[in-house]
């Protein structure tokens, strides 16, 4: 179906039936304009499901749990607030595996709304910041509506939309979403100089957002010719293009192309990958897929965990009863790693939480939450050290973790260990 004719407002209850799935895309990718209107607009008589990923903007609030229902994919940014308050559900599933789920319809979408900026071709939109599963959405979409938005960069690979599956163009709104990097804390660097250690020059380096993604960003500034393959990259990938420490040259893959499913930054990255053909935006069905991840050379991915338990399971998405992250695609990359030549899973955490009071080393993981099983992780990080453990027993495993935990904790953890050991 081609697109209705370009409109400045636009009027949900036309276009909405009872029972809906309405879902826009992640972070930056939110077209802030529409999603406002629609919450304006919505009625419980419609009987609505509201499907998000990550969210930046606070378009959705808790009061909104009684007008639809509210199914996201983990519990970060603004989403930690309504599972936290019991108005979010969760679907708990890997983020690979997220697009065939809509196109067979096991998440099944039937409005979807993005934000797209006109290419050279007129036949073609680009979605310019995020393509992880953006395509899916739109494929599987009864009534797909766009915000026209220069602002966006232009990006092709998968960010690319055909003109035809817009049903409704409309202008945009006046706000956007940016997600400038936080200052890194001194622990975050603390913990970034121990990670930065275990990844050798011209590896390919996974790395995700917020303050140690930043820090080890800056501890890898005196690395040389590294690549970048992941999720998602936020301003300080500009800043290690710009220093020559990416030059995604020796990849084994995409030579000269740093691969990302999302942009997540402010105006500087924007402008840097606007037209940039040394940057790739590729769905999650490539970024996070074994079969391409087996052939990036020496692949390093880092990915945070809420806490670690002595045998090396992983917890990534629960803080005693609070959701507050989500299983995204550390699995699909812890596993990658390992399917790499070279490559190596690297999984970075301070050592406690709640001001010290809390060890993140634990003897037993919160409700029994496993995001990444035993046998796929190789090394735990916290400021304290690194710990190794593939190929590990039980034991020794037990001890290297106790190791790296905070010194306040050890003690405990010796106990507890020595308890289940039957002395």
């Amino acid at each position: 179906m081609t697109s209705k004719a370009y409109a400045a407002t636009f009027d949900f209850p036309a276009v909405l039936k009872p029972g809906d799935w309405v879902s826009w895309p992640q972070g930056t990718g939110e077209p802030l304009g529409l999603t406002r209107r629609l919450m304006s607009q919505l009625d419980p008589s419609m009987d609505l499901t509201l499907f998000t990923g990550l969210t930046a903007g606070g378009t959705v609030t808790s009061e909104d749990a009684a007008r639809a229902r509210l199914i996201g994919l983990n519990g970060l940014g603004t989403n930690r607030v309504l599972v936290a308050t019991g108005g979010m559900d969760i679907i708990p599933t890997h983020i690979s595996e997220v697009p065939a789920l809509l196109r067979c319809r096991r998440i099944p979408v039937t409005v979807a709304l993005i934000r797209v900026r006109p290419t050279e071709d007129p036949d073609l939109l680009s979605c310019g910041v995020v393509a992880d599963y953006t395509r899916a959405l739109v494929d599987s979409a009864r009534v797909v509506v766009a915000e026209l938005d220069e602002r966006l960069p232009l990006t092709r690979g998968d960010a690319l939309i055909p003109r035809k599956r817009i049903h409704h163009l409309v202008a945009r709104g006046p706000d956007e979403i940016l997600m400038p990097d936080p200052d890194p804390s001194t622990l975050d660097m603390a913990l970034a100089a121990r990670v930065a250690a275990l990844i050798p020059d011209r590896a390919t380096v996974q790395l995700g957002i917020g303050g140690l993604s930043a820090a080890i960003s800056r501890a890898l500034m005196g690395h040389r010719e590294l690549g970048i393959h992941g999720g998602v990259i936020s301003d300080v990938h500009v800043d290690l293009v710009e220093a020559g420490v990416v030059t995604d040259a020796y990849k084994g893959i995409d030579p000269g192309q740093s691969v990302t499913g999302c942009l997540f930054g402010t105006r500087r990255l924007m402008a840097f990958a606007d037209n940039n053909s040394a940057l790739s935006l590729r769905s999650v069905e490539y970024t996070h897929a074994p079969a391409v991840l087996s052939r990036v050379r020496s692949l390093h991915s880092v990915n945070s965990a809420v806490e670690v338990d002595l045998s090396g399971q992983v917890n990534a998405e629960r803080a005693g009863d609070r959701y507050v992250g989500a299983i995204g695609g550390q699995v699909d990359f812890v596993r990658g790693a390992r399917l790499s030549s070279g490559g190596r899973s690297i999984i970075a955490l301070a050592s406690t939480a709640a001001s010290g009071t809390v060890s993140r080393i634990v003897p037993s993981l919160s409700r029994g939450v496993v995001t990444t099983a035993r046998s796929d992780v190789d090394a735990v990080v916290t400021e304290h050290g690194i710990a190794e453990l593939k190929g590990v027993p039980f034991a020794e495993r037990a001890r290297r973790l106790v190791a790296i935990a905070d010194p306040r904790f050890r003690g405990d953890l010796l106990a507890s260990l020595a308890r289940t050991q039957g002395g």
